[in-house]
């Protein structure tokens, strides 16, 4: 399939495609005329790109493990761990980060809040 079906068939853009190949998630072949042409798995493959992107990934990240894992469960693919785990660690950081935020913006308001009471 060419990579206009592709797209669509995934809702993935067409220049999201060419990125995922940029970054060598993707390898379709090509045809004489230089059209990149598409297995049928490439479906899969980038519904799989997807759900990794969804849960924070670098495409960087991905392309260490995608070949395992579109062959194997993620449970048999041992560069995943590390990058879950580390991808947690970045998640808690950025959760206790945002709660010191909200926190402080919270003391703003009661502050302000407290502020003009005192001038009414």
């Amino acid at each position: 399939m060419k990579i206009g079906e592709l797209s669509e068939r995934t809702g993935v853009s067409v220049r999201s495609l060419r990125y995922y190949e940029q970054q060598g998630l993707l390898q379709p072949g090509r045809l004489t005329n230089g059209y990149r042409m598409y297995h049928t798995f490439a479906v899969e493959q980038v519904q799989t790109i997807q759900f990794y992107l969804s849960l924070g990934l670098s495409t960087e990240q991905i392309a260490s493990f995608l070949n395992c894992v579109m062959v194997n469960k993620e449970s048999f693919c041992k560069e995943i761990m590390p990058i879950y785990q580390q991808k947690l660690a970045e998640v808690d950081a950025q959760i206790t980060m945002l709660t010191s935020i909200k926190s402080n913006l919270e003391d703003r308001i009661r502050h302000i809040k407290q502020e003009d009471e005192a001038q009414s």
